[in-house]
């Protein structure tokens, strides 16, 4: 039996923050871990994801087609394989990484499928045999799979979930996204962009309703100027394959008959808590394998604290990491500093959008006085410059005050030019400091001053 003070079980994001802050501590650490390190994140999630977005973007000649025409492309002939290649470099690169800190930081990756034997004990099992670990604390970081309903027969070629994206061998002429929820929405128009014919699917009529209304009618136009074709308001009710065998036929609720080559299934994930032996440990799961956790990420179970995707909403690596952090802390009584209400949430389509603090809906159902700034890409010399003429940033301030409460963004590099507002916000900044605020030229930050400009000539008419 090996001791630790420490005991993690998944090294994603929010199990490799506790574990490093758990050593940080002088804690004895382990982290356990059925696969390589990184979790979902780094092997078929965020990073793969991500990466392939850039991929496509670059391969394809996405950003440059306004200037040398919507034929560009880097090389004629595209395959799965370039785009595949470079995600499996960089997987390769981030696991290096969080492998290196983690044996920097002394803390023991213990390969194996974890789960509990009581509420102190963890057994990690693979082909090789059986290790228990004892702990004085445990944290569960095991992430999510994604939703295989038992109605749909996933084969890994024409039927297959957001996991089987990365054992493609052929890039698809035509595909079915059933689910326009964050990773559905993000491979549709990433494969939109490589070329792909792509009939996006959902039971709800406005999808991603958490979005700004505005952000989401100009991804909208963007997707069908892809070619997208969106079906909101259809619920998928059948997936079987053609009779011809080379195709798949998703059938709608209203009647409707999608074909195409490839259905990718992107109806939710669930907690990867199933083969944890949560009973043992005085645990229970929800319908949909997720734990119920307190403000410091503690379970029922005072010792046990779960974080990350394993929680739910907002299953962000960025809030995943900050999760893990703060559970290590509090679980060997160390003080925490207050956390903001609020943070960046980021979605990687094409073009991505990202946003902190409150939207024009929620603000108009509260009844609270508002004025909108925007600045569009367009009249921006750096959006000229690298040729994004679908970019906007909005800024959304408070009537009485002034106080920026919400800031909006979708275009290029919408994901980092989000963070500039996100420090405003957060310190209770207001519309005076983007208006008197100097800022480099040419670059997408003017878009603040412009944005600011915009809502003061609302406030002052």
């Amino acid at each position: 039996m090996e001791r630790y003070d420490l005991v993690v079980l998944g090294s994603g994001p929010a199990g490799q923050k506790a574990a490093i802050q758990a050593a940080k501590l002088r804690k004895k650490v382990a982290v356990v871990e059925p696969r390589t390190v990184g979790g979902v994140c780094i092997n078929t999630g965020t990073i793969p994801s991500k990466t392939l977005r850039e991929a496509v973007l670059y391969l394809w000649g996405h950003r440059q087609r306004g200037y040398y025409g919507s034929s560009y492309r880097v090389k004629e002939e595209i395959t799965i394989q370039d785009l595949l290649n470079r995600a499996r470099h960089v997987i390769a690169r981030e696991d290096a990484v969080v492998q290196d800190q983690l044996a920097r930081n002394h803390v023991r990756v213990v390969v194996g499928r974890g789960r509990f034997v009581d509420p102190h004990t963890i057994r990690a099992e693979d082909e090789r045999g059986a290790t228990d670990l004892q702990a004085e604390r445990i944290v569960v970081a095991t992430g999510t799979v994604p939703a295989r309903p038992p109605s749909v027969e996933f084969d890994g070629r024409r039927i297959i979930d957001s996991d089987g994206l990365l054992e493609l061998d052929v890039l698809p002429r035509s595909m079915v996204v059933a689910g326009a929820g964050v990773i559905g929405w993000e491979y549709a128009t990433i494969f939109a962009a490589a070329g792909v014919e792509i009939t996006l699917v959902d039971k709800r009529a406005n999808p991603l309703d958490f979005v700004d209304g505005e952000l989401i009618d100009a991804e909208k136009y963007h997707m069908r100027s892809l070619g997208v074709t969106l079906r909101f308001g259809e619920e998928v009710t059948a997936v079987r394959r053609a009779h011809s065998g080379d195709a798949v036929v998703a059938e709608l609720k209203s009647g409707k008959r999608v074909m195409a080559e490839t259905l990718l299934y992107s109806a939710g994930r669930v907690g990867a808590t199933r083969d944890l032996n949560l009973e043992a440990a005085g645990l229970g799961a929800d319908e949909r394998g997720r734990l119920h956790v307190d403000e410091f990420f503690r379970t029922s179970v005072p010792h046990v604290y779960a974080v990350g995707d394993v929680i739910g909403f907002p299953s962000l690596a960025s809030t995943s990491m900050e999760q893990g952090r703060i559970a290590a802390l509090h679980a060997f009584g160390r003080p925490i500093l207050p956390r903001s209400p609020c943070a960046p949430f980021g979605i990687y389509a094409i073009p991505e959008m990202a946003m902190i603090g409150r939207n024009e809906e929620e603000l108009t159902r509260d009844s609270i006085g508002y004025e909108v700034g925007r600045a569009f890409y367009r009249e921006i010399a750096r959006g000229a410059i690298i040729g994004d003429d679908v970019g906007m940033l909005k800024l959304v301030f408070r009537s009485d005050d002034r106080r920026l409460v919400g800031v909006h963004a979708i275009g290029d590099g919408a994901t980092e030019l989000i963070h500039i507002g996100q420090a405003v916000l957060i310190f209770e900044g207001g519309l005076d400091y983007f208006v008197d605020a100097v800022f480099n030229y040419p670059t997408l930050a003017e878009c603040y001053k412009v944005a600011a400009l915009d809502a003061m000539n609302k406030l002052e008419a």
